[in-house]
């Protein structure tokens, strides 16, 4: 996925799912841009990367420290299913769709989604 959102791109969608992780695909774009000095004007990590971080028990200097073997999606989900218990992914995702549903939305919206 594109990391550089200096030129129109934008990190994948918080609602995108990576196995089951809400919001992985996003800060993992996110993370990696912040990385690489190609964020513009994002955050990362911004209170909801952190609230998200929370809820799965890891920091985001853990997961910084992830990107440094973690390339693909399939590796950064590997990283993350080693340390993440099923329970804490699906509080997580409970916390992203019912308690921050309107950023989601938002989100989309700023970004140009168009709601199925």
């Amino acid at each position: 996925m594109a990391t550089d959102f200096r030129h129109g791109d934008f990190p994948r969608r918080g609602r995108e799912a990576l196995d089951g992780y809400l919001w992985l695909a996003r800060v993992f774009d996110k993370a990696r841009a912040s990385r690489d000095g190609t964020i513009f004007d994002y955050i990362y990590p911004c209170p909801m990367d952190r609230g998200v971080f929370d809820r799965w028990g890891i920091t985001s200097r853990m997961f910084d420290a992830a990107l440094e073997n973690a390339r693909t999606d399939d590796e950064i989900l590997a990283w993350l299913k080693a340390r993440v218990p099923e329970s804490r992914r699906d509080e997580a995702n409970r916390w992203l769709l019912e308690e921050k549903i309107e950023n989601l939305d938002r989100q989309d919206a700023e970004e140009g989604v168009v709601p199925a």
